[in-house]
């Protein structure tokens, strides 16, 4: 089965605590999911992020609970590259804010359809 190429990620709006969703590219590594931000922190769900990491997000009919972090290149060079190598082969784009999210336990739940 081909990996999906998008994942949904819902952030809290920083200002309104409204749920905001987004669909985004994603690579998987570790037990842990990353995505870019062509935006860097300018990008309005990086900036919800910053303010409150709790986020969900579902890959076809499997939901996470978890929390979101930002990749310090600088500090994780090796996880950076690791990251940037993976999104280059899977969509031929490696350019932006890398993105952790780290699922709070391996329970994934499946979305009735």
């Amino acid at each position: 089965m081909a990996d999906p190429q998008f994942l949904y990620l819902t952030t809290a709006g920083w200002k309104t605590g409204k749920q905001h969703r987004i669909e985004i590219w994603y690579v998987k590594n570790n037990g842990k999911y990353y995505v870019m931000s062509e935006l860097g922190k300018a990008a309005h769900w990086v900036r919800n992020i910053s303010h409150d990491p709790k986020i969900s997000f579902r890959i076809n009919r499997l939901t996470f609970n978890g929390h979101a972090r930002l990749v310090e290149p600088l500090k994780e060079s090796q996880l950076a590259a690791q990251v940037s190598d993976l999104m280059k082969v899977k969509y031929d784009w490696d350019q932006g804010l890398i993105v952790e999210l780290e699922p709070l336990n391996s329970g994934e739940k499946a979305i009735p359809s």
